[in-house]
Order: structure tokens, then C-alpha cells, then sequence
């Protein structure tokens, strides 16, 4: 998982005026993309499984694609082993998940 880095940024103004939550990515061992990018992607661990903040799944590999920053709805991301860029969208459960952009 990652860690937080930050509760907010160095601009020092309230959490809840816009910023974004920065996150420590950890090499997690994912061989499917170059090592320079492994730090960026890991694999679902199944039903027991949470995405972080920073986090959100490719509905089409179901590759764990992971930000520096909190992402947020309208944040595009790329999922290299799909080859494809995605969108973030809040889901009709409330949580944040990746569609296809065109």
C-alpha cells in the first residue's frame, strides 16, 4: 500500500480548499510493465482487496493504476498493460473507478 505523504499541501491552507493528498509509492513488484513504471501499477488481490485514495482499477485488465496525488473525478490516468487512457469517474457506489476515454 502506500503511505502518505502529507496531509495537505505547502501552500498551508485548509485541507478542504482544493489540495491534493500526496502518497509514497512503494515498488510493489508488478513485471508487467517496465521497472522504471512498476511503482505505478499493481495487481488486484480479489475480493478482500480496498483501492486507496490514490488508487483505481482498469476495467478492462483489472490492473491497480497508482497516483502520487489523490485522484479525483476527471482525472485521466493511463493504464500501461492496456495500452489505453482512462478517465476517473465516481461509480454509482460512491467510489471512485477508471472508464475508457475517447
Amino acid at each position: 500500500m502506500s503511505a502518505p505523504l502529507q496531509e495537505h499541501d505547502e501552500s498551508g491552507d485548509a485541507p478542504g480548499s482544493g489540495e491534493r493528498r500526496r502518497f509514497i509509492l512503494d515498488d510493489t513488484g508488478f513485471n508487467e510493465v517496465p521497472v522504471k513504471y512498476r511503482k505505478f501499477y499493481r495487481k488486484w488481490r480479489g475480493a478482500g482487496d480496498a483501492l486507496a485514495p490514490n488508487e483505481v482499477a482498469c476495467p478492462v485488465c483489472k490492473v491497480v493504476i497508482r497516483s502520487t496525488r489523490e485522484l479525483r473525478p476527471g482525472d485521466r490516468v493511463y493504464c500501461m498493460p492496456y495500452m489505453s487512457r482512462l478517465v476517473v469517474v465516481r461509480g454509482e457506489s460512491g467510489m471512485l473507478e477508471a472508464r475508457v476515454a475517447y
